[in-house]
């Protein structure tokens, strides 16, 4: 504490901050402002802000007259963020994490992280913004994030994974937990296949349990690179919601399967079509006889009928009766 407060009296802590310069920590936690502080000491290594109401993060937002800082720690966390700059992280090239997780992005530039040669964790939780989702691919380019280790993606909304290809990256665990991932292609899993060393948590995704899945179906089974794979479950069909992926049989994700399923409903279709068909033409071809047999039919019926009739007649005669007496 008394550190603290020689920080503050030397006049070398931002304002409304707590610095504390033997362990390089500079904390600013809530308040109004709506900009980066500028005037951040060179011996901080890391940086807290939170709480507050900085909308846009701006081109070189940390690189206040020009220098160079040398922190490896910076939290961004729940403070309103909507919009980065391209270039605002210049002057932090020795930046190993950059939490911005629970803000409220809507723009992220394409050249949003460049400059950060030596960062290995991105922790981006619950911040994306459906207007930003389809710049995300474009922000996480490989240019920028040659080095990235780790890359935190929950609670975003995501219904793809936002990286064209993982071999470009030196990424060792991607989190998309709680997001809207209902299918993961073929190619996203040859990629994951040829990254032995990638971790990928996909807990809380609502998985379409159909033969569209059944590449990362098998790359589930095969291999041990999802460590919440256990946990998995399907959303649809109706059927399959609420089992596991890893306990659905083969058959339930075969698309050979259900192509067969569906030609066979199809063929049975066509033949009852053409047995209908063949049907009706030998009602057609046969018609005159078919009238003759309707006509003996009914004939055969009218003579049982009046033959009933006249027995009917002749047993309810009274005088038949007595004569019969």
């Amino acid at each position: 504490f008394c550190s603290d407060l020689m920080a503050e009296m030397d006049g070398d802590c931002p304002s409304s901050c707590i610095c504390v310069r033997e362990l390089g920590t500079v904390t600013c936690r809530d308040g109004e402002d709506t900009d980066v502080p500028g005037d951040i000491p060179e011996w901080t290594s890391t940086l807290v802000l939170q709480g507050r109401n900085i909308s846009t993060l701006q081109s070189g937002a940390f690189r206040d007259n020009g220098t160079e800082l040398e922190m490896t720690t910076l939290s961004l966390s729940y403070n309103g963020i909507q919009t980065i700059e391209p270039y605002a992280f210049l002057g932090l090239p020795r930046l190993r994490l950059l939490d911005l997780s629970h803000n409220q992005l809507v723009s992220i530039s394409a050249r949003a992280f460049h400059g950060l040669p030596q960062l290995r964790s991105l922790y981006l939780n619950y911040s994306i913004l459906p207007p930003a989702t389809a710049q995300l691919s474009s922000a996480l380019s490989a240019q920028s994030l040659a080095n990235l280790h780790r890359l935190e993606l929950a609670g975003n909304r995501l219904n793809s994974i936002p990286l064209a290809r993982f071999d470009i990256y030196s990424l060792h665990a991607l989190v998309l937990v709680n997001n809207s991932i209902e299918i993961i292609g073929g190619e996203n899993v040859s990629n994951l296949y040829q990254q032995r060393h990638l971790r990928v948590y996909l807990y809380l995704n609502p998985f379409r349990c159909t033969c569209d899945l059944e590449a990362f179906y098998y790359w589930l089974k095969n291999s041990s690179q999802c460590p919440d794979a256990g946990r998995l479950q399907c959303s649809e069909p109706e059927a399959k919601k609420g089992i596991h992926v890893e306990k659905l049989r083969g058959e339930d994700v075969d698309c050979m399967n259900e192509n067969l399923e569906a030609v066979s409903y199809v063929f049975l279709g066509i033949v009852l079509a053409l047995i209908g068909v063949v049907f009706l033409m030998v009602l057609y071809l046969n018609r005159g006889g078919i009238k003759r047999w309707l006509n003996n039919i009914r004939e055969a019926c009218r003579d049982q009928m009046e033959i009933y009739h006249y027995r009917y007649e002749q047993d309810s005669d009274p005088r038949l009766a007595n004569v019969a007496v």
